[in-house]
């Protein structure tokens, strides 16, 4: 049976990833909201069919009634208010933009949504918060899954934990666990990539040496978005002294504290995935080069290809990539979204 041609939104679309796994899975992407403008330039840029429309949710969703009976509405609300790497307030202002949501799946009734957020929104406030999204998404008719997938299970080298909330107005769409991959090292992912920076447009320095580099490299014959992060020489010092997954407790007494988060000094492990992938603090660092990774590196920890291509300041493809969902993730949903489509 042919596969039918499922029309998706995303709202709070950022760079795409959600998006862009969904395209690859068959789905056509009409449009892309978001209120920042590199993010709308970079998600145009690698979705040239759709539109990308500039809006703030958070205060009105009137430019959505053109959508009404769109098949799927996918998107991430951000999440900063939840995340355990900020002070998870409850009353944290960002924390409403989930009601953005909500209400424009009243809005526009989509037989199906997807929406991605951090694990800690389970357990916020006692779990009110997660209840209250439960309770008004079922008001509104939705059969409700919800899972926390991380991203090393799906053929992503990186461990990244997400919950996704899956709505359908027909049956439940029930998740079952994936055959677990073998992990995508970090050495996996970033192996044939240089020390130094290569100007955009530059030819591959040499062959894939991995199955995921054949994959992530497929369709592309030169490198963007890998300019490297000219740290001090005292910087690079202390880098140095962290072996292959270490971190400041692998530091002299000296250095251990002169950053002041867990997280600090923090090292890749070269046989394993990365560890979360953020948007550009700068603690984490290149399993083997004494600086942090570049935005290629880190695009694809996050399982972008090479032909996608982030636009904007190199700090903004920073953000970009840290804030999306990984393609490989959203691939999977879409397949199985795709198959409970056609089933009924």
């Amino acid at each position: 049976m042919a596969k039918k041609i499922i029309s998706a939104i995303d709202l709070f679309c950022g760079a795409g990833g959600l998006s862009f796994g969904f395209e690859k899975a068959g789905f056509n992407i009409i449009a892309g909201f978001d209120s920042c403008p590199d993010s709308l330039d970079t998600f145009l840029f690698n979705h040239k069919s759709a539109q990308a429309i500039k809006h703030d949710l958070s205060k009105t969703i009137k430019n959505l009634n053109q959508f009404k009976g769109i098949d799927i509405v996918i998107g991430g609300p951000p999440c900063q208010g939840f995340s355990i790497s900020g002070k998870r307030n409850p009353n944290d202002s960002r924390n409403e933009l989930y009601k953005a949501y909500i209400k424009t799946l009243k809005t526009l009734r989509p037989k199906y949504f997807v929406m991605e957020n951090v694990p800690n929104l389970l357990s916020m406030n006692h779990g009110a918060i997660k209840e209250k999204i439960l309770l008004d998404l079922e008001k509104l008719g939705y059969k409700i899954t919800y899972y926390i997938l991380n991203a090393a299970d799906y053929g992503v080298p990186q461990n990244r934990k997400r919950v996704f909330f899956i709505g359908s107005l027909s049956t439940k769409i029930i998740l079952h666990p994936p055959h677990k991959p073998i992990a995508v090292s970090c050495e996996e992912a970033l192996s044939d990539l240089p020390e130094y920076s290569l100007d955009d447009g530059k030819k591959y320095i040499s062959t894939p040496q991995s199955q995921y580099q054949k994959y992530i490299r497929k369709g592309s014959k030169e490198i963007w978005n890998h300019q490297i992060t000219n740290h001090t020489e005292k910087t690079k010092k202390i880098i140095a002294l962290v072996p292959d997954g270490g971190n400041y407790k692998d530091l002299p007494e000296k250095y251990r504290h002169t950053r002041k988060v867990n997280i600090g000094w923090t090292r890749f492990k070269s046989d394993k995935p990365s560890s979360t992938i953020d948007t550009g603090h700068r603690h984490h660092f290149h399993y083997k080069y004494n600086r942090v990774p570049t935005v290629r590196e880190s695009a694809r920890l996050q399982s972008f290809p090479d032909t996608f291509i982030f636009q904007g300041s190199k700090t903004s493809q920073y953000r970009q990539v840290g804030n999306a969902v990984p393609p490989l993730v959203a691939y999977y949903l879409a397949q199985k979204i795709m198959e409970h489509y056609i089933e009924v």
